[in-house]
């Protein structure tokens, strides 16, 4: 199987009651890639479909667009304004942190035609300033859900994913502009689709026209046909890294499982969805919050049952995650990062992650391109950095054994989920070189962490 190892760093592990601080000296990231012994390739099935949430299928199959919004509404925990409450941007508005200035994209298969449309009418919902949408088509003109050929249903659901992407971004960034990266092939499940997605943010990273890629999709990674095939995608994501923009994925909607190439066979074993596990994307999984009319959370967030979670067999431990690995026994790259409202699927949680990182771009003054390296290196602080802990839930399926959320760093829910306000100064300080940020470890004495170098 091939590994993928990601950077160097000689790190440490210090323990507060149950809370582990992964500190990093140097947070420096370098993939090397070592190949051993690959399997032989398996024999799959054409795949038919994408494996859609059901409230991406509703909103998709909606027939109009106030109808569309509608259904959108109804799959969040709160509204607009909720959300912003939750997640506590109210601070860095003031401070005029919005986005503005800053371009974040999703990158996704079709796209909707009626993009534009449908924002207006949820911001008009929501009490949101007006945005831009702007759709670009790298990989070739993208057909219409009805034009021969197309599974119009698929079409259709890529369409209620569009709108849900895009509402969660302009949600948490309005100021920013919004970027659709669409493709005219679905991905579905294994290498179908891939290449053209590909293509789309290659030609997006090189000629920046964004900032922040939002990749809300993800098929596990027994679904590629071999594993070098899976590792033909790898310098995509490098090279966007190189091009200094961050790229955020679903941890996926199946637990600890996944589907199988056919779309409705699970693995019943433990898997993690590509491209969330590649070491140059920052993972996002999904939490259920508990909210008043306001925002205002009752209770603490918990786990979403169905986040997708648990750790590579195809990526090595990065250098960014060697602390968390050896006080959580895993053997490779675990996902997610960090957790966002997914209770319409994680498919929600990354772009809702993707707008705090815009905010940070805006707040640096600069593109903070891979913030994994500062995420671990600020997540030991806990709230101090906006790291605000979830210590319950589980994503085990009915077939599968999963993960479970606790105190401190875990493989189910990563470093917990955010506090905007303090969160988005604390990654930016974590991606200054040279700068030195307090660690609270615990006892009578403080840490620092030293970042020597920023990716």
């Amino acid at each position: 199987m091939h590994w993928a190892s990601s950077g160097l760093g000689d790190r440490r592990v210090f323990h507060t009651g149950a809370r582990l601080a992964a500190v990093g000296t140097a947070v420096v990231l370098s993939l090397a890639v070592a190949v051993t012994a690959q399997a032989a390739p398996h024999q799959v099935p054409t795949p038919a479909h994408h494996h859609f949430s059901a409230a991406v299928s509703r909103v998709g199959s909606a027939g109009t667009i106030p109808d569309r919004v509608a259904r959108v509404e109804q799959a969040l925990q709160s509204s607009g304004s909720g959300l912003q409450q939750a997640y506590d941007t109210a601070p860095l508005y003031a401070n005029h942190i919005d986005g503005t200035g800053l371009t974040i994209a999703t990158l996704v298969a079709f796209g909707d035609k009626s993009a534009q449309s449908y924002l207006d009418q949820y911001d008009a919902d929501n009490g949101l300033p007006a945005a831009t949408v702007q759709t670009i088509e790298p990989s070739g003109a993208v057909p219409a859900c009805t034009d021969p050929g197309v599974n119009t249903a698929d079409c259709q659901s890529w369409g209620g994913e569009t709108d849900l992407d895009i509402s969660m971004i302009h949600t948490l960034a309005p100021g920013a502009k919004i970027l659709i990266i669409a493709t005219p092939v679905s991905e579905t499940e294994g290498i179908t689709g891939f290449p053209e997605l590909m293509t789309a943010m290659d030609y997006t990273v090189t000629n920046h026209l964004a900032d922040v890629i939002s990749m809300s999709m993800g098929t596990p990674e027994d679904d590629f046909a071999s594993s070098a095939q899976l590792h033909d995608l790898d310098s995509h994501f490098k090279n966007a890294t190189d091009h200094g923009v961050t790229v955020l994925a679903s941890s996926g909607d199946d637990g600890a499982d996944g589907m199988q190439l056919d779309g409705s066979t699970r693995w019943g074993k433990p898997v993690v969805s590509f491209p969330a596990d590649e070491s140059y994307v920052t993972a996002v999984g999904g939490t259920e919050l508990s909210l008043d009319g306001n925002g205002n959370r009752t209770q603490a967030d918990v786990l979403w049952p169905q986040s997708g979670g648990g750790v590579s067999h195809e990526f090595g431990i990065p250098a960014w995650q060697q602390s968390t690995a050896s006080a959580t026994g895993a053997a490779g790259r675990s996902l997610p990062d960090i957790t966002m409202e997914g209770t319409s699927g994680t498919s929600e949680s990354s772009p809702l992650m993707a707008a705090i990182v815009g905010l940070a771009d805006q707040s640096a003054g600069h593109d903070l391109g891979l913030i994994n390296p500062a995420l671990y290196a600020i997540g030991p602080n806990g709230t101090g950095s906006g790291v605000v802990d979830v210590t319950s839930g589980c994503n085990t399926t009915a077939s599968v054994t999963g993960f479970c959320a606790g105190p401190g760093f875990d493989i189910a829910s990563g470093w917990g989920t955010i506090d905007a306000a303090a969160f988005v100064p604390a990654l930016v300080a974590a991606s200054t070189p040279g700068s030195s940020l307090r660690v609270d470890v615990g006892g009578s004495r403080a840490g620092h962490i030293r970042v020597l170098a920023k990716q």
